[in-house]
């Protein structure tokens, strides 16, 4: 019988490794391992949800695209928490795409298998609904930072929320996905990405980013990561 790689573990996900052993093995028959492919798109604007995901090593993308095809990022998903929450907080459909960012594996699990747990008002609902006022706020700094923070800034706190949700060091991205993300021309992201790089912060070759001083891209970064950070950290430690 063939070995599961450690990325096929559902516990790598955060959320799903808080419950409690008994609410995890009953969640555990409707988790569908699946490979994530780097750009995928796991749904578009105004889709109604089929599906959550709970990431475990791949990453995913918010964005919202306008009318004449511009997009920028709002918010990531990856093992800290879940995609769809549309599916528990009322809303039949979502007004934004998500992208694969760092693709990886994440467990797939019907929504209506997610909503009935939901309505059971137990661990995994106290668990669903702090991730999501974190999501929130980091949704909310992000906003802040795209108007008011340079390319730059935007480019070390992209790089440093996308290090925290990855197993290594190494980020596989294009330059034209990245200026998706943050909504500016790829020429931008190729300068900036340059400058980390003379100053030895990244290394930047064929759309493999690897990060070599986080310290330094954290002091070069805005406030706006510190803040989505530490909110996380507060509701992570809340407990029951």
């Amino acid at each position: 019988m063939e070995t599961p790689s450690p990325s096929q573990n559902p516990l790598l996900n955060h959320l799903l490794a808080e419950l409690p052993s008994e609410d995890y093995q009953r969640l555990v028959p409707d988790l569908e391992c699946l490979p994530l492919r780097l750009g995928e798109e796991i749904y578009a604007a105004g889709e109604s949800l089929k599906y959550v995901y709970f990431p475990s090593t791949a990453i995913i993308s918010l964005l919202y695209t306008m009318e004449d095809s511009r997009s920028a990022e709002i918010g990531v998903v990856g093992n800290d928490g879940i995609l769809g929450i549309a599916v528990f907080m009322g809303g039949e459909s979502v007004p934004n795409r998500a992208v694969v960012q760092s693709e990886g594996v994440a467990f797939r699990m019907r929504a209506q298998v997610l909503a009935s747990e939901f309505r059971r008002a137990g661990i995994l609902q106290r668990v669903l609904l702090r991730y999501t006022q974190s999501l929130i706020a980091q949704m909310s700094q992000t906003a802040v930072c795209n108007r008011l923070h340079s390319v730059e800034q935007q480019l070390c706190r992209w790089l440093l929320l996308s290090h925290d949700r990855l197993p290594s060091n190494e980020l596989i991205m294009t330059q034209e996905l990245i200026a998706d993300m943050l909504g500016v021309r790829r020429e931008a992201v190729s300068q900036q990405a340059a400058r980390l790089q003379t100053a030895g912060l990244i290394t930047y070759h064929r759309g493999r980013i690897t990060v070599l001083d986080r310290a330094g891209l954290e002091a070069r970064a805005c406030e706006c990561y510190g803040v989505v950070r530490r909110e996380a950290e507060r509701l992570t430690h809340q407990r029951g």
